[in-house]
């Protein structure tokens, strides 16, 4: 059987929220995460979260302060997020990302282990991913 994010076409296992994400599916049987239309409107989600709300608005910089918000302590076990994460982007905790427009390849390298991080390597999209980063800047 398929990850849960992989089935939900959801690769960071975004959870339902009062936003109306572009690509969402007109019938959501998933009570707790979000389902898209294909995998490239979940990476979009995935990215301009990751992008503009987290980067953006809440400041965060880091792989560290990106995981702690992510997937608080109380629901996973953080500490092996972050190592996972640091260990496949070779992109230390407490370094700084950099800024989403001037280093891409960084922060498609941050969903990317997320994304492994959440469903293992199996079925994951890499042209999605890449076609969903590419919605994401446009919008």
């Amino acid at each position: 059987m398929l990850p849960r994010g992989i089935r939900n076409n959801n690769p960071l296992n975004i959870r339902r929220s009062k936003d109306q994400w572009k690509g969402l599916r007109a019938q959501q049987t998933d009570a707790e995460f979000c389902q898209f239309e294909s995998m490239e409107y979940g990476w979009r989600a995935a990215f301009y979260l990751l992008t503009r709300t987290y980067y953006h608005k809440y400041r965060l910089f880091t792989i560290r302060a990106i995981i702690n918000k992510w997937a608080p302590p109380n629901e996973n076990q953080t500490t092996k997020y972050i190592e996972n994460v640091c260990r496949l982007t070779k992109i230390g905790p407490d370094e700084p990302i950099g800024i989403p427009s001037d280093q891409p390849e960084h922060w498609m390298m941050l969903g990317l282990a997320m994304a492994i991080q959440e469903n293992g390597t199996e079925s994951l999209d890499y042209f999605a991913m890449l076609r969903g980063w590419g919605m994401c800047r446009d919008r």
